[in-house]
């Protein structure tokens, strides 16, 4: 989920020096095109169903009405228990109704679910020769802290451990050329992103589930090419709503340097993620979000957005006792700064502690012995 940087832009020391290439700037017809057919998509997962499972409401709680059918076999990884040495099992009922709940609140960027995902971006196309690539592991706990009877605090972290390749290598420069010699790979820690959204447990008006906190950006890069030198702060911001199968939101923050380094740059930075998803009876869902990032200090000709459209299906399992989610997308970047990314891929897997309820007190009536 997000704040990270995403644009390869060269520093300005290698713009001076480096070959002007025109900039490619794709149309924002391309973006709604791939979404429309993603939503397309969606809306066909219906009719290849072939049964139905428990319906859960936008808290995760089972409701009375019908859930979402279940998609083909071709497309899903069957029952949702194991055992220990992976063989999968007919769910029972709790388990199927367990599954559905821990589905929808990884959904939510703000449920009250613990989880721990573990996830890997490879990207392509960056660089002046267009055969740069970027690893990124994103490890990025979320933890909900219940303050009071009826308000959480959830704790958003990303943590980017990155390794990179030709972002900022030029083919055939002279040996007397300046950015002799070139610094090819980099690999390290990048500024780390922490967010903490005060929600409410349970829905607002029209059944609108939201959060609203600060945001942080720790200067934990450990390469002047893989951080920003800087410290900044700014809000951060979630609302989404839960109907049936569908979850639709958006989450968004604006960061501003309040630290820098030396002869580093300021940053002031939004980072917007408009998000819809589509979970079936066997616990897959379906999501597709763009990550954008705008980089307000970039000039025009270098380009200021990084818009990565993804498509992404994730599964509900068990493995032991334990819960996970594994999770699938490509990314298509239909706009980036110059020297930017063309294509992706994610793999994302995700531990989930689902959060339990305290008893309720017991009445006593007698005296206890």
């Amino acid at each position: 989920m997000h704040g990270q940087r995403l644009d390869g832009r060269c520093p300005s020391w290698i713009q001076t020096y480096g070959k002007e290439e025109a900039v490619n700037v794709k149309r924002t017809q391309i973006v709604l095109g791939v979404t429309a057919l993603a939503l397309g998509i969606l809306s066909v997962v219906p009719t290849i169903c072939a049964a139905e499972a428990l319906q859960v409401d936008a808290n995760g709680n089972a409701a009375a009405e019908p859930f979402a059918p279940d998609v083909g076999a071709s497309i899903n990884l069957p029952p949702f228990r194991t055992n220990q040495n992976l063989t999968l099992a007919v769910e029972a009922p709790d388990e199927a109704a367990e599954a559905d709940k821990l589905a929808k609140e990884l959904a939510n960027p703000i449920a009250s679910l613990i989880s721990v995902p573990f996830q890997a971006n490879e990207d392509w196309g960056f660089g002046p020769t267009g055969n740069g690539y970027k690893f990124t592991l994103n490890i990025q706990p979320v933890v909900p802290i219940s303050i009071s009877k009826d308000w959480n605090l959830i704790i958003r972290t990303i943590l980017p451990i990155v390794s990179q390749h030709d972002l900022f290598y030029f083919a055939h420069l002279p040996k007397d050329s300046p950015l002799q010699p070139q610094n090819r790979s980099q690999d390290g820690l990048s500024d780390t992103t922490q967010s903490f959204f005060l929600s409410p447990k349970k829905p607002g008006p029209f059944g609108l589930i939201w959060g609203l906190g600060p945001a942080f950006l720790y200067p934990t890069g450990t390469h002047p090419l893989l951080d920003t030198g800087t410290f900044s702060i700014g809000p951060t911001f979630v609302v989404l709503k839960q109907a049936g199968p569908w979850t639709i939101g958006a989450l968004m923050n604006q960061l501003w340097s309040v630290v820098i380094s030396e002869d580093r740059s300021s940053v002031s930075q939004m980072f917007v993620q408009p998000f819809i998803s589509y979970t079936t009876g066997t616990h897959t869902t379906f999501t597709i979000d763009t990550e954008s990032t705008a980089n307000w200090n970039a000039s025009g000709i270098d380009g200021k957005w990084t818009v990565p459209v993804i498509f992404q299906i994730s599964q509900i399992l068990k493995v032991g006792k334990q819960p996970i989610s594994i999770q699938i997308g490509g990314k298509y970047y239909a706009d980036t700064p110059r020297y930017g990314p063309n294509w992706g891929v994610r793999f994302n897997f995700t531990l989930l502690y689902p959060t339990g309820r305290h008893p309720e007190p017991v009445e006593r009536t007698g005296l206890v012995k």
